[in-house]
């Protein structure tokens, strides 16, 4: 039975989670999460997932878009999984009721904790500290690959109460915020005008302006560009600077750029 899974990522994370999930699905192909600006998505498998990172503790409006987009025949068995650094919250319950206001049912959704890549707010440190994540999300990705190949109907996967009530709060406070929050990214004199930041960004939010990058307001902080740079160049904010940076080992720059 066909599986198509649809995957949102900027630093690997989501990217390898669908290409392992693949592996143990019959019959299973992955396709990137178009941009927005379509009218619909058809699709028309009898299996679909839905893979992408959890963003200020809610959904991306990439993925939202897509969602809410999401057309095709039949009544297909449609799952999500969120990748996120620990805090899920109440991500895959927002999926959850987008899709029901547009009459599709999210039969199962799963948590995937993994090595945070918001470098904001930190690194996620050296591999061997957050290494033992993805071993546990690979044996949970096991685990999902069976419930989807049996299409298991489960309640869909959420964070603490606590979580989700704050933390929605503050998503819905900042969501329609995130275009403009390019503003705090910056270079050094590392640049060398290599333009890879240009190539990997999802949203083509990045232009050069007199060989060096300009951010253009519309953003969705998936960070690619700054974990990306090949000369740590790019910074965000003022703490950037003395933070490892963060992909996933087993995804490189050509998955991400397609070339």
């Amino acid at each position: 039975m066909k599986t198509v899974l649809y995957y949102f990522s900027g630093t690997g994370n989501s990217l390898w989670a669908a290409r392992m999930l693949a592996r143990e699905l019959p019959d299973a192909e992955i396709a990137p999460m178009p941009a927005p600006g379509l009218e619909t998505v058809s699709v028309d498998a009898p299996v679909i997932g839905l893979v992408f990172p959890v963003y200020i503790w809610g959904l991306p409006a990439r993925v939202r878009h897509f969602a809410d987009k999401l057309k095709g025949n039949g009544s297909p068995y449609i799952f999500a999984i969120a990748t996120n650094g620990g805090q899920v919250a109440n991500t895959l319950v927002q999926l959850q009721q987008l899709m029901a206001r547009n009459g599709r049912e999210l039969a199962s959704g799963f948590d995937l904790v993994m090595p945070s890549n918001y470098i904001p707010w930190g690194s996620p440190g050296p591999r061997r500290v957050w290494e033992p994540r993805c071993s546990a999300a690979l044996e949970k990705l096991s685990r999902i690959a069976g419930i989807v190949r049996s299409q298991e109907k489960r309640p869909v996967e959420k964070g603490p109460l606590w979580h989700r009530v704050v933390f929605t709060l503050l998503y819905k406070l900042s969501h329609n915020q995130i275009p403009k929050m390019d503003k705090s990214f910056w270079v050094d004199e590392k640049c060398n005008s290599c333009g890879i930041c240009v190539k990997i960004c999802p949203s083509k939010n990045i232009t050069m302006s007199d060989t060096k990058p300009v951010w253009n307001h519309g953003c969705e902080q998936c960070l690619a560009c700054i974990q990306w740079c090949p000369r740590l160049a790019i910074q965000f904010g003022k703490k950037t600077p003395r933070y490892e940076r963060y992909h996933h080992p087993e995804i490189t720059l050509r998955d991400m750029i397609g070339k």
